[in-house]
């Protein structure tokens, strides 16, 4: 297939120097379905991005479509704050049944606003709120939002010069891994805690992504998070994980930590909450951290009842059975034998790979070798993103829904894309 670029005239000159994804697929996008979207010239292309990791159930999913059209159809409530509602109500319902009480989880839900970096705020605000410190400690190569508060905890340069001041109360520690295994886990952290001469303020918290999904697919080991959870307890710290882009099924478990047997103070979800690219997003902790005065943190569209309708919808279609779990570990075994092949091939060019469940990434030690495979990814009809702070490493993040065959055609693709790149 040859992709001919459209003339983008009005979004070149009237859209701001800022976007991004565009730029890397110069498409003009029409319609989409499942794992397929089209453009306006009638090109299909395969979708290994899945609205960065929003779209876990595909495009337009006919199950979670039928929910809203019906919703939308009988005049239901769109616009809610945080007023009570029949949409609220079923959801609330469904995600307790269904996602909570089956793992034991106690967690309080709040919904602080539509996007992730709401709730990184929230759960950054709470833990500060509740524990009367400043510092949060983040990770190497974390990646939690864009505002302020969340950059601030963020290790990205390029992302963290955009914030135009300076960037505080946040201490960045070593992720796992991070030294190659030669120092023992969370030495260095914990010296610092206990040494009164070190200059670190007694954090508040601690925050965490399982698996970094912009920091380049950097998958931490049970065993490191469980004890780092032991760490936050012995020194008082709250325990935050991010699964905004990581949680709703990506890693095989509705939440990516729940293969470490860990059950962190507060949690952060979004993206695919929602089910079907709408936004929505929750910060969930422990009843007892529940010290919020009415209206201390609020936003305007934290009740998008139509997210609320479709988030429903997937918790009843999809995690009512335990079935989507092991589909997700089923599609990520067939991701990880396309990828033994490929790094096999290019054992001389120092290719690796890692993941979890539906989310791998390929790293080659050329950063530019990982943007020309998009590239090329995108000419032969597929999409696929770069991640890693050098923007090393090929990005997989299908849907889940995503078929056997269609899984196996995209995995063609990206074998072809490396072989015609090296």
């Amino acid at each position: 297939m040859t992709i001919t670029p459209p003339a983008l005239s009005v979004f070149e000159t009237l859209e701001s120097e800022v976007r991004s994804y565009c730029r890397g697929w110069p498409a003009v996008f029409d319609r989409a379905q499942g794992s397929q979207l089209h453009d306006e010239d009638g090109h299909a292309y395969l979708d290994f991005f899945a609205g960065a990791g929003s779209l876990n159930y595909g495009h337009n999913n006919p199950v979670l479509k039928r929910a809203l059209i019906d919703y939308i159809e009988r005049d239901g409530i769109t616009h809610g704050l945080d007023m009570a509602t029949t949409a609220k109500r079923a959801f609330l319902e469904s995600f307790q049944n269904i996602v909570l009480r089956p793992r034991d989880l106690p967690y309080k839900v709040m919904f602080p606003g539509p996007t992730g970096t709401n709730a990184v705020e929230a759960a950054l605000k709470l833990a500060r709120k509740v524990k009367g410190r400043e510092s949060v400690v983040s990770f190497t190569n974390a990646f939690h939002g864009m505002s302020l508060g969340s950059l601030a905890v963020t290790g990205n340069a390029f992302k963290r010069a955009g914030a135009g001041i300076p960037l505080v109360h946040g201490t960045p520690m070593p992720f796992d891994n991070y030294f190659d295994g030669q120092v023992p886990d969370f030495i260095w952290f914990e010296r610092l805690l206990e040494d009164q001469g070190s200059g670190l303020n007694k954090p508040a918290a601690v925050i965490v992504e399982t698996v970094q999904g912009e920091g380049g697919i950097n998958v931490a080991r049970g065993e490191w998070l469980r004890a780092l959870q032991a760490l936050c307890e012995r020194q008082d710290m709250l325990l935050i994980v991010d699964d905004i882009q990581m949680g709703c099924g990506r890693t095989g478990g509705f939440f990516s930590f729940e293969e470490a047997g860990i059950t962190p103070d507060i949690v952060t979800l979004s993206k695919s909450i929602s089910g079907y690219g709408l936004p929505m997003s929750l910060c969930l902790f422990k009843p007892e951290l529940d010290i919020w005065e009415p209206g201390e943190h609020n936003g305007t569209f934290r009740g998008n009842n139509p997210a609320f309708v479709t988030a429903a919808a997937a918790l009843d279609a999809y995690w009512a059975d335990g079935q989507m779990e092991k589909q997700t570990l089923a599609r990520g075994e067939q991701v990880e034998q396309a990828l033994l092949g490929i790094a096999a091939e290019n054992a001389d060019a120092g290719v690796s790979f890692r993941g979890r469940g539906l989310v791998w990434g390929l790293e080659f030690e050329d950063p530019s070798r990982a943007s020309a495979i998009c590239t090329r990814a995108f000419e032969l009809g597929m999409l696929l993103e770069t991640s890693g702070p050098r923007s090393e490493v090929v990005k997989l993040l299908p849907a889940l829904t995503i078929s056997p065959d269609e899984l196996d055609q995209g995995l063609r693709i990206l074998a072809r894309s490396v072989r015609e790149t090296g």
